[in-house]
């Protein structure tokens, strides 16, 4: 049985995430705690108690959700996981550090930082009202990529974001511009139209800005060989060592998170035939289930779910 670990992005986060593990697990607790000292904020009380919209914040969000994600991979480590007995890593956008901190490239300070930086970049890139992300349910990427060219949309201002799974498809970019596609799309009737309540248009030409400054500050984070090869979103890039690792990272923030294509290579590439989502929520598992329908998902982030995933990972 071949296995791979997902990581789930922005969107997942909710109010309580984690609690559950930090009562439970010294091993859990010990993270939080980091992450909260690197900070030089209770981002755990705020995960744990806090209010939704502080904590949807993408500033917040980030580190949040990776902190839940490391703190169930440690647990599970302490519990009798061998990472060796997992095959491939992969994380949706901000996913993808968790993913590197899992993989032993980056330490979990300095992905708690960077990420707190990338929250805070992509938030400023773009003034708050100027950008727009939208959903499009029952639609292919390729369809909606080619619905873009022909609205004679600006394509320095519009794009596919995330490429989720077969029928769930993400645009973002500048208001008025979403607007005007929006417009012509309602004439070829997709299934639903989905505004989201996002602050900024996320994996858009419009973030120029924050990977400019993002660029400037990967290029300072010490990082290590992976121990887990990690399938990266810009370019599905296995990534086995740090080479040209920065620039990818640096192109994400900008560049469309190709996920369906993600699962599809590590079915038809790698024989993967059982993930398992590593994280808070079950987001990464819908899309899977609908891209890849045979396959077997668990998602992973409480201490029932831990168990029943060893027992699966150590047939």
């Amino acid at each position: 049985m071949t296995k791979a670990f997902l990581f789930p992005g922005q969107g997942s986060q909710f109010v309580g995430m984690g609690k559950e593990l930090a009562n439970q697990f010294n091993s859990a607790r010990d993270v939080f705690l980091e992450v909260d000292d690197a900070l030089g904020e209770k981002l755990s009380a705020l995960m744990f108690q806090g209010d939704i919209k502080e904590l949807t914040l993408t500033k917040n969000a980030q580190p949040a959700i990776m902190a839940v994600s490391i703190a169930t991979l440690r647990v599970m480590s302490a519990n009798g996981l061998d990472l060796k007995a997992i095959d491939l890593f992969a994380g949706h956008s901000l996913g993808e550090y968790s993913a590197l901190c899992a993989s032993e490239v980056i330490s979990l300070r300095d992905t708690t930082l960077i990420l707190r930086q990338r929250g805070l970049a992509m938030q400023k890139a773009v003034p708050e009202g100027q950008g727009s992300m939208v959903a499009i349910i029952g639609m292919t990427s390729e369809i909606v990529n080619e619905l873009i060219i022909n609205s004679k949309c600006d394509s320095r201002l519009i794009q596919v974001a995330n490429d989720n799974d077969p029928s769930q498809v993400v645009i973002s970019g500048e208001k008025k511009e979403v607007q005007k596609f929006i417009v012509f799309l309602k004439q070829k009737k997709p299934k639903r139209i989905i505004d989201l309540p996002v602050s900024a248009p996320f994996h858009s030409p419009l973030m120029k800005e924050a990977a400019f400054k993002m660029e400037a500050e990967l290029k300072k984070v010490k990082m290590s060989t992976p121990i887990v090869p990690i399938i990266q979103n810009v370019d599905l890039h296995v990534l086995k060592s740090t080479e040209g690792l920065v620039d990818r990272l640096v192109h994400q923030i900008c560049g469309t998170v190709r996920w369906r294509e993600s699962l599809i290579k590590m079915v038809d590439t790698f024989g993967i035939s059982t993930f398992f989502e590593i994280g808070p929520g079950k987001v990464l598992a819908g899309t899977v289930k609908r891209t890849i329908p045979k396959s077997n998902i668990l998602s992973v982030s409480l201490a029932s779910q831990i168990d029943e995933a060893l027992e699966i990972i150590n047939e």
